[in-house]
């Protein structure tokens, strides 16, 4: 009798080992959110090490998510999907501002990255109010320095029409060939492309007082206390070659995002206004002239 209970126990056992074993443990999924628009465009696969390093180190499945305008990024964001994400200047100050994403690392960048509004060499504009009425070319939407500042000082005006290019060279060329009276480019982009068009063409007729702070990594506010901790401990315990790849940095303090933040609540509320033709520069309600 004894041997027979003896046996059964092992047999027992062993079912419950092997079902234990046959079981796979669930892992948490985390999706990480590529913008490939705005300053500092990077290709999805110099994100491959990385993935398989927070992988790793937080037992997680980790699933890299493009994003080539701002709709869809935002609305991803605005959705919770993303629980971490790798923004440009202006789509970081909407989540931080907006829908409580928390900074992690700033996105290696150019420091002190300027506006600059440009016009042809032999325009007869000399300041800003010049182009009430005049077209305009501005970058991709969702750019700090091609959309988001230029609309911010030009904030009042009433335009002609603003145009989109897809790149600085583009918009210089639209500059160049008179189909716009001014364009907005970053201060690096046109030191670049006016090199190749002839410098002689054009001239800066206002550089932003400011500059565009970096980009940076978000957590979403939905990623728990201990999971952040863990997120964090793990970038910060990559090599050197995957932060590099991956863009971020570690060992500085996170940018101040306070006057970008106010300059996306300013041009916010007027982002379907700026596609009409005229393209008035201002609340619908309010007078026009800077406020």
């Amino acid at each position: 009798m004894f041997s027979r209970r003896l046996l059964l126990s092992h047999f027992l056992l062993g079912l419950l080992v092997s079902c234990t074993q046959g079981t796979p443990t669930s892992r948490k999924k985390l999706i990480v959110g590529i913008v490939g628009y705005g300053e500092g465009n990077k290709s999805i696969d110099q994100y491959a090490r990385f993935k398989d390093h927070l992988s790793a180190q937080t037992n997680s499945v980790i699933e890299l998510e493009p994003a080539f305008n701002e709709v869809k990024a935002l609305e991803q964001i605005q959705r919770r999907v993303w629980s971490l994400v790798f923004a440009p200047p202006g789509l970081a100050a909407i989540a931080i501002s907006k829908e409580q994403y928390i900074p992690l690392f700033p996105i290696q960048g150019v420091a002190n990255l300027h506006s600059v509004l440009v016009v042809k060499k032999d325009s007869p504009i000399q300041k800003l109010q010049d182009l009430q009425d005049q077209a305009i070319a501005l970058g991709q939407v969702g750019s700090a320095t091609g959309y988001y500042l230029p609309i911010f000082d030009l904030y009042g005006l009433k335009l002609s029409e603003i145009v989109f290019a897809p790149t600085p060279k583009a918009i210089l060329e639209m500059v160049d060939a008179g189909t716009v009276a001014a364009g907005a480019v970053s201060k690096p982009e046109f030191d670049r492309f006016s090199l190749e068009l002839g410098q002689q063409k054009f001239r800066i007729l206002q550089s932003s007082s400011k500059s565009v702070p970096p980009g940076m990594v978000l957590l979403a506010p939905t990623v728990e206390r201990n999971e952040q901790e863990q997120i964090a401990a793990a970038m910060k315990s990559a090599s050197p070659t995957i932060i590099a790849e991956a863009g971020y940095i570690t060992n500085v303090p996170l940018p101040d995002y306070a006057f970008l933040i106010e300059v996306v609540e300013r041009v916010r509320p007027i982002v379907t206004r700026i596609k009409q033709k005229p393209a008035p520069l201002y609340e619908e309600k309010r007078e026009t002239g800077k406020t």
